[in-house]
């Protein structure tokens, strides 16, 4: 075996981890094996043998990419909803298996990939390599040129945003529980479990569109009936919080394509508010709902 092929070896055995990091960094499959590549790329062309510490020198190495990228998409505000919608079929065009990717996604969790896109890339590299990799806030100062004390305040901030404003827990519990039994009657098409946990004279404003006054439907059978007929495209809606407040969310692979707001009182939902605006979304403070 020669050097390269060694090295080609070594660089295999660590391609899972740094997919996981690529990914969790991107929220993008296609462009995380791009990252990946890019490291091979670049080991392939360095003097490796004096490192001590080939994952986590890859791992940094990876990391970096990932910022340039994000800071570039960030410059380009390439990101807008059509765009993300549009972008798993392209992969797909590039040999990305979207299934794969929606399963990644799924294990990875659709409401920090969610949030995880709301970040700037410094917080969200900070958030990423500390909170869910392990990496010291002194490597992770080094990539993005700040002290330690600056990384460690980056991660934070971040996780602050993860965790969505504090709630009482038995205020999150009450409406968790109402919002749950709504979700499961809804996936289960079954009519009277969704009366159960709607107010006989529910409001539901859903929206129609740019400059569009959102139509309005009044009283839970009217609804409910809606609702079911709906339950076909629910395979990625999973509760979180919206506004500080249980709700429920659409992310295929991460990308938010609808929110559902409640309000709650007494254990009936009284009001929804469907939101599919991209500009309204993007407005929406969503964190992630602790098991």
């Amino acid at each position: 075996m020669n050097e390269h092929e060694g090295l080609a070896e070594q660089f295999e055995a660590h391609r899972t981890h740094l997919r996981g990091v690529a990914y969790r960094m991107l929220g993008s499959l296609s462009e995380a094996d791009d990252a990946i590549q890019e490291a091979w790329l670049r080991l392939s062309r360095s003097d490796a043998g004096g490192v001590e510490n080939l994952g986590g020198w890859l791992t940094t190495i990876v990391a970096r990419v990932c910022l340039d990228m994000l800071r570039s998409r960030r410059s380009r505000r390439e990101e807008s909803l059509d765009a993300q919608v549009s972008e798993p079929v392209a992969a797909s065009e590039g040999g990305t298996d979207p299934e794969h990717e929606a399963l990644l996604a799924d294990s990875v969790g659709l409401a920090l990939l969610v949030v995880l896109d709301t970040l700037n890339p410094a917080e969200r590299l900070a958030f990423v390599l500390h909170d869910m990799f392990a990496v010291p806030f002194e490597e992770i100062g080094s990539i993005v040129g700040r002290s330690p004390a600056a990384a460690r305040q980056l991660a934070s901030r971040a996780r602050r945003r993860v965790q969505g404003a504090p709630t009482a827990d038995a205020d999150r519990t009450s409406q968790r529980q109402v919002v749950e039994a709504f979700l499961t009657a809804l996936r289960g098409g079954d009519f009277e479990g969704l009366l159960a946990v709607l107010d006989p004279d529910v409001v539901v404003r859903a929206d129609q569109g740019t400059g569009v006054p959102p139509r309005e439907v009044r009283g839970a059978q009217n609804w409910a009936r809606g609702a079911i007929a709906f339950s076909r495209q629910i395979r990625s809606a999973q509760p979180a919080l919206v506004d500080g407040s249980v709700g429920i969310i659409l992310a295929p692979r991460g990308r938010l394509l609808r929110a559902l707001r409640f309000t709650i009182e007494q254990g009936k939902i009284v009001e929804v508010d469907v939101i599919v605006n991209p500009e309204r979304l993007r407005e929406l403070e969503v964190a992630v709902l602790d098991e």
